[in-house]
């Protein structure tokens, strides 16, 4: 499917679902709402489908109060699913990022869209604009919509949505995928109405007190660094959150603290779930961990930042990344 059979296909009104990752953060929320609205702007049925809860920073958003949750909600997601004619998938590339919702989309004969910046897609999409050099996923709506002629419809409830996740994909714009072309996008959307410290204020400046003491635990007494080989790692136990009254969210850029140490080269947060750990990964210049997570953690995404999962707890799982920090990564 090329831009021009896109453009028939949109020139009649649709029913439409757009879907994003599991935990789902400000680049794939922001993405989702802004495209949802173009969408409804241009007059079609659109449903937006989590698979599980965003967290609390992201809601102000207009239009988050309309997400449809998986966990919540199967019956409904499932038969918007099934009575879609296109399914959009933004800010993954591979279903299983959607846990079971991906059985579901994966039967259905809509047409499949992929809009996504992580590398490896997988191959069963009718059209994927997929970019790995792009900042964000909110950054290939603002293309898509663009050439699809949808610009016309950018207001400051957009904008914000967009900013969201190109400014939380960038780290605020400071990481190295932010171009020149991202800054344009951002003085446009500013041009609609966007004020930027409106929205970092939002999405930083909403800590609760939990959220604070969780971080000080967390930065003094769960710290590790390993100087010799310039690894950071921070590790939480499932009782260590609730004992801060943890909310979804509530580690959000809590590896970069480690990322941050003079003579860093990986930072790595370990997050004890019931009978999982998650894993989030961070490096700077040539450490790629994109291939340390696919290799040794079930994951994957970008060289310089990268998610994965153990099926373990937290005490094996700690051990189990000393060990492939020791005995399989060149140092």
């Amino acid at each position: 499917m090329d831009q021009s059979a896109l453009l028939e296909l949109f020139a009649q009104k649709k029913r439409i679902v757009i879907t994003t990752h599991r935990s789902p953060d400000g680049d794939a929320i922001g993405s989702s709402l802004a495209l949802s609205s173009f969408l409804m702007k241009e007059g079609h049925d659109v449903r937006l489908v989590i698979p599980d809860a965003a967290p609390d920073f992201l809601h102000w958003m207009e239009g988050s109060d309309s997400m449809l949750n998986f966990e919540l909600l199967p019956e409904a997601c499932i038969e918007a699913v099934e009575h879609a004619e296109v399914i959009f998938s933004l800010d993954y590339n591979r279903l299983e990022r959607i846990a079971s919702l991906g059985e579901h989309v994966m039967a259905s004969g809509a047409i499949k869209i992929l809009i996504d910046h992580h590398i490896d897609p997988a191959d069963y999409f009718d059209f994927a604009l997929s970019d790995t050099k792009a900042s964000s996923t909110s950054e290939l709506i603002y293309r898509f919509s663009e050439a699809q002629g949808w610009l016309g419809h950018l207001d400051k409830a957009i904008a914000e949505c967009l900013y969201t996740g190109i400014m939380t994909d960038t780290g605020s714009f400071k990481f190295s995928s932010t171009s020149a072309d991202t800054h344009r996008i951002a003085a446009h959307l500013m041009d609609a109405g966007l004020v930027p410290e409106k929205v970092h204020s939002a999405i930083f400046d909403t800590n609760t007190y939990d959220r604070l003491q969780l971080l000080g635990h967390a930065l003094t007494k769960k710290l590790e660094y390993d100087a010799e080989r310039g690894v950071s790692i921070i590790s939480l136990s499932l009782s260590e959150k609730n004992r801060f009254h943890y909310k979804k969210g509530d580690t959000e850029g809590l590896v970069n603290y480690g990322l941050s140490i003079q003579g860093t080269k990986m930072a790595v947060f370990l997050s004890e779930e019931l009978n999982i750990t998650k894993c989030s990964f961070r490096s700077k210049g040539d450490v790629d961990v994109n291939v340390i997570a696919r290799t040794w953690f079930n994951g994957g995404g970008h060289k310089n930042a990268a998610g994965g999962r153990l099926d373990m707890k937290l005490e094996p799982a700690l051990s189990y990344l000393k060990d492939v920090i020791e005995h399989k990564l060149r140092h």
